[in-house]
């Protein structure tokens, strides 16, 4: 008898790699289901449409970086170590997690209604996971903000624009000396003190 919570898991992991290999658009029900080994019948059963498995994949990703975060955060007690932490694992995990990284970013998939309230959850969530370590580091006299609401929007802003060039052009660019510099800019500044 099949379980049926691990073949939904199976159809989803096994679509991650197609989704990620051809693209949303690319990817067909029947190359899924020729991975999988089974007739088309069988996955719809448990998904109408490769857009709702696409959802499923992206949601299924969105859950593998909040534990990464997570995990990364919860590892140091420092705030600054916490930020640290979690500004270096949501970039390594965007480039593993490319299906949401796809729904996220991607203008081509604006007209998908899912893909919208994927992206705002994204946003909202991010921004308070940023409001907090900052709320955290000021409450500890770690850092000296005004604002931690602006603080984290324009942390978030940073990372948000270092995304474009890390996933365009990954190969010229040395990521980790990036991450460094903004890093450098958010705890020290760039006035001389």
């Amino acid at each position: 008898m099949v379980n049926k919570d691990e073949y939904r898991t199976k159809i989803i992991l096994t679509a991650i790699k197609i989704f990620s290999r051809y693209g949303f658009k690319k990817t067909t029900m029947d190359e899924i289901s020729k991975a999988l080994k089974k007739g088309k019948s069988s996955i719809y059963y448990y998904y109408k449409s490769k857009e709702e498995i696409f959802e499923a994949v992206v949601l299924y990703e969105a859950n593998q970086l909040r534990s990464h975060l997570t995990t990364a955060i919860k590892e140091v007690d420092d705030p600054a170590e916490k930020l640290t932490n979690y500004i270096f694992v949501r970039m390594r995990s965007f480039e593993k997690l490319s299906n949401y990284y796809n729904a996220v970013f991607d203008k081509n998939l604006d007209h998908y209604e899912f893909i919208e309230k994927i992206r705002m959850h994204y946003d909202r969530e991010e921004l308070a996971i940023i409001r907090l370590l900052i709320y955290l580091g000021k409450q500890r006299g770690t850092f000296k903000v005004n604002d931690s609401e602006y603080t984290a929007m324009a942390i978030q802003t940073m990372l948000k624009g270092f995304e474009v060039p890390m996933f365009w052009r990954k190969r010229d660019l040395n990521n980790e000396s990036r991450l460094n510099a903004i890093l450098e800019v958010i705890f020290n500044g760039i006035l001389n003190k």
